[in-house]
């Protein structure tokens, strides 16, 4: 296995953007909070809606008080919204079970409601400077290239995480550092399309720039086509329920003039499935927003 902690480290110090979640002191809370925002959505878009919502519920506890309705509101159209609904009833297990503290042990954070290895592992050692592999699609990106020689990663498996073990410094403070520099790396320079190898730090111990940069195929997951998907039509369904809150809105009204009321029909349906609403006396609301009979 080729040293590649040593120059992360170096490139990182130098290069890292200033984003809220790297500043002293964020915590662990606002470690937690940027992390269910940051999956699947640009860090331009997490940043005003993070700060928006740390200064409306800077603790857990504060968060688990409200009502799950007013996490839908506040994620607004940072979309997958179930990831609010998820963020409040982990908050309300971190108020029951920890004494409104976000805990450090991966075990104990896997135990909450919407987090998975990732983030576990994320907010152990972002925020407690544990030591641990943090592996996510960049990190795939950048260890697939520099490490087996790949033009893309593939599905992600425990072998992404054992990868990341060998590059890392025993001193956990290092690791960190070296976790959020291969992130970092695939984020702004491995990049899946473009990527600026003649500025990556890495270029010397590159497996797949000494191969000649061959096109080993793509195995990633495509994902579907937003314009006209169910996705939209949820968004949209939402959208109708966060303007009206806490008031709730007649049923036959919810994006009535949707091309597709079949559609219209599955994207409600699905959303009170995920409890994302409630639907009562031929009215629909946010959840924990009475509806009334």
């Amino acid at each position: 296995m080729p040293d590649l902690a040593t120059p992360l480290i170096a490139w990182y110090g130098e290069n890292a953007r200033d984003l809220p979640w790297r500043r002293p002191g964020f915590g662990a809370w606002g470690v937690l909070v940027s992390e269910f925002m940051l999956q699947q959505t640009p860090v331009t878009r997490v940043i005003p809606h993070l700060q928006a919502w740390l200064m409306r519920w800077p603790t857990p506890t504060a968060l688990a008080a409200d009502a799950p309705a007013e996490a839908v509101r506040q994620w607004a159209n940072l979309g997958y919204p179930r990831r609010a609904l998820w963020l409040h009833r982990a908050a309300v297990e971190i108020r029951d079970r920890h004494s409104g503290v976000v805990p450090r042990d991966v075990d104990a954070l896997l135990a909450l409601t919407g987090i998975g290895d990732y983030t576990a592992r994320a907010v152990a050692v972002f925020a407690y400077g544990e030591r641990h592999p943090v592996v996510d699609t960049n990190t795939r990106r950048v260890l697939s290239r520099a490490v087996d020689g790949r033009s893309q990663s593939g599905s992600p498996s425990r072998r992404d995480l054992d990868a990341m073990t060998r590059i890392l410094p025993e001193h956990p403070a290092d690791a960190a550092i070296v976790n959020a520099a291969a992130m970092e790396l695939g984020a702004v320079v491995c990049t899946a399309r473009a990527p600026k190898c003649k500025v990556c730090p890495l270029a010397d111990q590159c497996a797949w720039r000494a191969a000649g940069y061959p096109d080993t195929g793509d195995g990633r997951r495509r994902q579907a086509r937003y314009e006209g998907s169910n996705r939209q039509a949820r968004g949209a369904v939402l959208k109708v329920l966060r303007d009206a809150a806490p008031q709730p809105v007649d049923l036959a009204q919810v994006i009535a003039d949707w091309p597709d009321a079949l559609q219209r029909d599955r994207a409600i349906d699905s959303l009170i499935a995920d409890g994302l609403a409630e639907a009562s006396g031929g009215l629909l609301s946010l959840p924990g927003h009475r509806v009334a009979g």
